[in-house]
């Protein structure tokens, strides 16, 4: 059974950095890339950045500069790297992967930015 849990989420004053980590198991299918998604109240769930399996990267532009993907130390898990956070930035984060299968959902992490 495939597995997403993310972790790192909290409430953070503006200014403020934050990271998220998200850990995979039972991913047996290689993996094209992983994405951060985030989903603000009221809003439509959108794409934070990815990063793929040769270690490009790309941003929404809302985020470049301040946010920055990386791979996990441990096998198959992606980091979020949130700098200079702003109250726009909150909302739920979402870990999503990519296989050459399917895709796969985390539950998500609340990230809250207090003005």
């Amino acid at each position: 059974q495939v597995q997403l849990v993310e972790s790192g989420g909290g409430l953070v004053q503006a200014g403020g950095s934050l990271s998220l980590s998200c850990e995979t198991s039972g991913i047996v299918s290689m993996i094209n890339a992983m994405d951060w998604y985030r989903q603000a109240p009221g809003k439509q769930r959108e794409l934070v950045g990815t990063i793929t399996s040769g270690g490009l990267t790309n941003y929404a532009d809302s985020v470049k500069g301040r946010f920055s993907i990386s791979r996990g130390n441990a096998k198959n898990s992606v980091n979020l790297q949130m700098n200079s956070l702003k109250p726009e930035d909150t909302g739920v984060y979402y870990c999503h992967v990519r296989t050459v299968i399917r895709a796969y959902w985390g539950q998500g992490t609340q990230v809250t930015v207090d003005s």
